[in-house]
């Protein structure tokens, strides 16, 4: 792809030949189309009936599409000694109470690491911006007697609060409060009177709220389409996804129905945010 700068009026202009562009919209179109089908088979497969399930090899459309797999979901698990509605139930509140708390701490201690001068903060946001690197897995055995000690195995506990110390959540708050709330005019809120907690409240989060609405979003995200958690194994306690995994065993069409209904709630809620996601990812540098 030939590229040409020209500099006009102290401005850098990029020219880019017709066949680069073509080639990079087939390329992304092309890239576009593995990504939906899985989406796409899993739609269509919530919709098959069981004769068409059992076809080989499967078809990538549906001939008499049905709503039943969607039936037998709730009719099916609403027959269980645990509704389908406690999993339900728990996956909102999981994902409520985890995304509240990661936003509240996780945009409190940006501020303070962004605005307030302390000794160390230079070093503590180090290891932070580190820790981005290091797998939750490595640290698995060490939380597992942390969650021992505090008493919260088979616990709502152990699936909200680790939610709120996202170290990634953090990151992209600092980053965004770093490039978009200046010092000078925290300093003339100060010294107009103003507190911490007032100035955080009424003064940054406006000016970062594409900020903070990705972080929502993400971590609702993140928290809905979490798997069983190995720390609980109550059935009463667990998620929406952990029913799914064991409907899986039984019925591909209802365990289908079900990837169906979880999906589109956090997609909905990406489109309708979309832009300002996508304004927080590139003033954060963010790319995934």
């Amino acid at each position: 792809m030939a590229k040409k700068l020209r500099v006009r009026n102290h401005r850098v202009v990029l020219n880019r030949s017709k066949g680069g562009d073509v080639g990079i919209t087939v390329l992304l179109f092309i890239l576009g189309i593995f990504m939906f089908l899985p989406m796409w088979y899993l739609i269509i497969t919530a919709l098959k009936p069981l004769g068409e399930r059992n076809i080989t090899p499967p078809n990538l459309y549906v001939i008499k599409p049905t709503m039943q797999n969607f039936i037998d979901l709730f009719s099916n698990m609403n027959s269980t000694w645990v509704p389908i509605s406690r999993y339900i139930f728990n996956t909102i509140i999981i994902s409520v109470a985890a995304t509240f708390g990661c936003l509240v701490l996780g945009s409190l201690t940006a501020y303070a690491l962004s605005k307030i001068k302390f000794p160390g903060r230079t070093w503590i946001f180090a290891v932070i911006r580190y820790s981005l690197m290091i797998s939750s897995t490595v640290a698995g055995i060490t939380n597992f007697f942390i969650f021992v000690w505090l008493g919260w195995l088979n616990t709502y506990w152990i699936s909200i609060v680790p939610v709120w110390a996202s170290t990634l959540g953090l990151y992209l708050m600092k980053q965004f409060i770093d490039s978009s709330v200046s010092d000078e005019m925290i300093e003339a809120a100060r010294i107009d009177g103003a507190g911490e907690l007032r100035i955080y409240w009424q003064i940054v989060m406006p000016l970062v709220k594409p900020a903070w609405l990705t972080l929502l979003v993400t971590t609702f995200q993140t928290v809905w389409n979490s798997g069983a958690s190995v720390y609980v194994w109550s059935e009463q306690l667990k998620t929406f996804n952990s029913a799914i995994a064991t409907i899986s065993t039984v019925s591909a069409g209802a365990s289908s129905a079900g990837s169906v209904v979880m999906m589109s709630v956090p997609i909905i809620i990406f489109i309708v945010n979309q832009a300002k996601i996508v304004e927080t990812m590139g003033s954060s540098g963010m790319k995934d």
